[in-house]
């Protein structure tokens, strides 16, 4: 699994604090800090996704 974050990003940090372990806050919008989503680590993932406020992390 891969996560990315678009830039309609609002910074809320919801992401990090849902998963830490691949999601950080960079200067203006959080990041991703992983580039394949461990196993261990996809349902938060996909939680993070999923409550988003403005939808801006895409699972592919």
């Amino acid at each position: 699994m891969r996560v990315s974050i678009e830039d309609t990003c609002t910074a809320c940090g919801l992401c990090v604090d849902t998963c830490p372990e691949v999601f950080e806050m960079g200067d203006e919008m959080a990041q991703v800090i992983v580039d394949e989503v461990p196993a261990e680590f996809e349902e938060a993932a996909q939680q993070a996704a999923d409550e988003c406020p403005v939808e801006a992390i895409t699972i592919e």
